[in-house]
């Protein structure tokens, strides 16, 4: 009897090892299911993608198992891994590193939903947070475990994956996915960006990415709109092209394979490389252009023959061998477009700026047009090198645009069209003001100084959760948990906090009731009882 009370009463050695783990670590269980789900569901869609077109393919090159170890190949090309073939006609291994760039949504996505939803307690609405590093090191350590087998499973087929790619950029994903999806759960909070910028940017040209509000700042905007107009364009010239080449871009379909699956097969492919055409295209127009091999070049100026290219539907819109038009010069209007976005961006923003700048000097806003320009080249250059890579060995070795190349021509390009588009539009909008008047610099009826509008603060919208649970985001009535600044407010950053109020009137900068939450919910005539402390972003 004694022995039955002995082995009922006391708990083994990992049973309680593991109730301390959970106590001490709560939702970290939810959160390795999620990161295993995550990768699971991409696995699964690759899975199920490959196998329809082999058995759909009239000719199959290899049984089940080939089409399963390529559908884990391809789910690892999607992260970025380099993959090797190994049955080549010389025998010697060569590597396809060329990333379709729409393959990256489906594991971001789904990593960035995973950690989201479980850093917000699931798909009930009244679930507290999970503390962040507890959902981003659950949510990354479930995806790895599920990565892990699957990259040995792919290396024993004829796509192989390389190992150093692989620890590389496997966890790399998977993290930043991951760390986004957290910092989305917790309201997008400015604390963790501020500190990046604090120890890589000085304080002057810290507030152009950041603004002091938590949003982006005048030249991070600025850049993502120049950015966006030169993928956008380059995508434009390559519908250009593709038109001035149908008949061949059709023939090229009935040269690669035969039937509707085979055609549906290279149709896919050439879906998801479009998003590398639209860099190419972008990297043409800029002056670099790209290489279709060692020594291959095509850029405005003239274009080289490649005779190993295969006959695939994109590269019919590759410009003809031969010296470059007059129409292929006029590609140089994309980033004289792009050019005059930024400046209007940063010309704009030079009048209606906040802070302790006010309305900024001619070199301020020539030189924050300058810095946003080389923030494009940033964005341009890092899609660059990821649109394109080796296909094979040799001859095959480079395939796509020169990152560094595109970088700085970008640079170049926007930075002396976008600081005269911005010096023009500063000239122009500071005309029209002083025309009509600052309304907001006149004295008020009773001849009181009017204040300046504080900048409302955006009230993010609920979310769905992974079974269709809505979930209060951070900074929504009802939640503690509001943005935070890490660094030192500008002394002038919100207006004259400083100046005595009119007589009569409260001073709603200095008035701590008039700003409570509890006076405003008192006002609105109703209480939140949900407002239940939640743990911070950085708690453990």
């Amino acid at each position: 009897m004694a022995g039955v009370i002995q082995t009922t009463v006391r708990r083994s050695m990992p049973a309680s090892l593991l109730l301390r783990v959970r106590h001490r670590s709560p939702g970290l269980a939810s959160c390795l299911v999620g990161g295993a789900l995550a990768a699971g569901l991409g696995l699964a869609a690759f899975t199920v993608l490959v196998m329809l077109l082999w058995v759909s393919s009239p000719y199959p090159d290899s049984g089940p198992g080939g089409a399963l170890h390529i559908a884990a190949s391809l789910w690892l090309l999607a992260h970025g891994v380099e993959l090797v073939r190994v049955d080549t006609l010389s025998g010697a291994p060569a590597p396809m590193g060329v990333l379709p760039l729409l393959l990256v949504a489906v594991p971001v996505w789904l990593l960035h939903r995973a950690a989201r939803d479980t850093a917000e307690g699931g798909a009930r609405a009244d679930a507290r947070l999970v503390p962040g590093r507890t959902a981003w090191a659950g949510v990354v350590l479930g995806y790895l475990a599920v990565a892990a087998p699957a990259a040995l499973y792919a290396a024993g087929g004829a796509l192989r994956p390389s190992w150093t790619w692989t620890v590389t950029c496997v966890p790399l994903v998977a993290v930043v996915a991951a760390g986004a999806g957290v910092w989305t759960a917790y309201g997008r909070p400015s604390g963790p960006l501020e500190q990046v910028l604090g120890a890589v940017l000085p304080r002057g040209v810290r507030h152009l990415v950041l603004g002091p509000d938590g949003r982006p700042g005048v030249a991070a905007r600025a850049a993502a709109a120049g950015a966006t107009v030169l993928v956008a364009g380059g995508a434009v010239l390559l519908a250009v092209s593709l038109g001035l080449h149908a008949g061949e871009t059709r023939r090229a379909f009935g040269r690669l394979t035969e039937g509707w699956s085979g055609w549906a097969a290279v149709l896919l492919l050439c879906v998801t490389l479009l998003p590398n055409a639209a860099v190419w295209a972008a990297a043409y127009a800029l002056g670099p252009g790209f290489l279709l091999g060692a020594g291959t070049s095509v850029t405005p100026l003239g274009a080289q023959a490649a005779p190993l290219l295969p006959p695939f539907p994109l590269l019919a819109a590759v410009p003809d061998p031969g010296a470059g038009t007059v129409l292929h010069g006029a590609v140089a209007a994309l980033p004289l477009t792009a050019g005059v976005v930024v400046g209007w961006f940063v010309g704009r923003g030079a009048v209606t700026g906040k802070g302790r700048f006010g309305v900024w000097a001619a070199g301020r806003t020539a030189g924050a047009a300058a810095f946003a320009a080389g923030l494009s080249g940033v964005l341009l250059a890092l899609l660059a090198g990821l649109a394109g890579g080796p296909l094979g060995t040799v001859a095959l070795a480079r395939f796509g645009p020169v990152w560094w190349q595109v970088g700085l021509a970008t640079a170049a390009w926007l930075g002396l069209t976008a600081a005269a588009t911005a010096l023009t539009v500063r000239a122009w909008r500071l005309r029209r003001t002083h025309g009509r008047g600052d309304r907001r610099h006149r004295p008020g009826r009773a001849g009181r100084a009017v204040a300046p509008p504080r900048p409302a603060r955006r009230m993010p919208r609920p979310r769905r959760g992974w079974f269709g649970g809505r979930k209060p985001g951070r900074g929504t009535p009802g939640a503690e948990d509001e943005p935070y600044l890490l660094l030192d407010p500008d002394p002038d950053d919100d207006g004259p906090r400083d100046a005595p109020s009119a007589p009569g009137l409260p001073d709603p900068f200095t008035s701590d009731d008039a700003l409570s939450p509890t006076a405003h919910d008192s006002r609105a005539g109703r209480q939140n009882p949900g407002d239940a402390e939640r743990p911070d972003f950085g708690e453990a």
